[in-house]
Order: structure tokens, then C-alpha cells, then sequence
């Protein structure tokens, strides 16, 4: 085995930068579908929804930028063209969305899609003794949980 400067497993630790990449270009989608149904949102909620999509795009923004600092801590290059993203995402795609329902339930889609991937990252983590990425996807976790549970209360679901 060999460490890395940062005393992790070079080998495991490129793994992981590929799973922060992964996540990456799922976190560029799920952002840039934040801004569109921030700007298309219509009809009676259009205050309070539109004020709580720019609070998510805000926060998924940030999240952008630490996925990608962390991915260079690593040792590794953050992916950075949409080619890269679109061919790496999972995430839904809305496109034209202005109706509230459907809205929320993208961020609903788009999160539990990001969930899964930052399971796979923390067990990665975890394992690879890798605390910097294991404490990031632990926080990102119990945010993302709290927003399913309101995007699912806001709908009249159970989570």
C-alpha cells in the first residue's frame, strides 16, 4: 500500500476522488435545476417557493465548491465542463418545470438520487479512513434527509 501525503491509500483515495466527481456532476445538475424552477415557478406559491428555491440553489452552489476543493485535496482534477456532467449524472433533468407540484418533486428525485451516491462515498470514506470526505458527506446527508422529509411534507407524503 501506498500513502499519499495526506497518510490515506493513494489508490483508495482516487477512488474516492472518482466517486466525488460522480457526485460532482450530479450536484452541477440538481444545481442548475435549482435556478430554472427558481425562475420558471408560477401560480399561488410563487413567493414562498421562489424564495426557498434561491435558498437550495444557494446551498447546492456552496456544496458545488466543496465537492470540488475536496476532490482537489485529494490529489485528483474536478470535473468541470458539462460534457463531464451530463455524461456522469444521474439526477433527473427538468426542463421548462413551473408548476409547483412537479417542482418539488424533482428536488424530491434529485436528492434521493444524491443520497445514494453519498451513501456509496461515506462507506468509501469510512473504510479508506478518509475523516475530510467522511465528515463532508455525513453533513451533506443530514441536511439532504431534513429537505427529503419538508419537499415530502410540503407534497402530503410520508417519507
Amino acid at each position: 500500500m501506498t500513502l499519499n501525503s495526506l497518510g490515506l491509500d493513494s489508490k483508495k483515495t482516487k477512488d474516492l476522488a472518482d466517486d466525488l466527481n460522480h457526485l460532482l456532476a450530479n450536484f452541477q445538475i440538481y444545481y442548475q435545476n435549482l435556478r430554472g424552477i427558481h425562475w420558471n415557478i408560477r401560480g399561488k406559491r410563487f413567493f414562498d417557493l421562489h424564495v426557498k428555491f434561491e435558498e437550495l440553489y444557494t446551498d447546492a452552489n456552496m456544496k458545488v465548491d466543496l465537492i470540488a476543493e475536496r476532490i482537489l485535496t485529494l490529489g485528483e482534477t474536478p470535473f468541470h465542463t458539462f460534457e463531464e456532467y451530463v455524461e456522469n449524472a444521474k439526477v433527473p433533468v427538468g426542463k421548462n418545470i413551473s408548476q409547483d407540484d412537479k417542482a418539488v418533486r424533482l428536488i424530491v428525485n434529485s436528492l434521493t438520487e444524491l443520497l445514494k451516491i453519498e451513501r456509496l462515498i461515506l462507506d468509501k470514506s469510512g473504510n479508506t479512513n478518509d475523516e475530510g470526505t467522511n465528515s463532508m458527506m455525513s453533513d451533506f446527508i443530514t441536511e439532504q434527509e431534513k429537505t427529503v422529509w419538508m419537499m415530502k411534507a410540503w407534497l402530503n407524503e410520508s417519507v
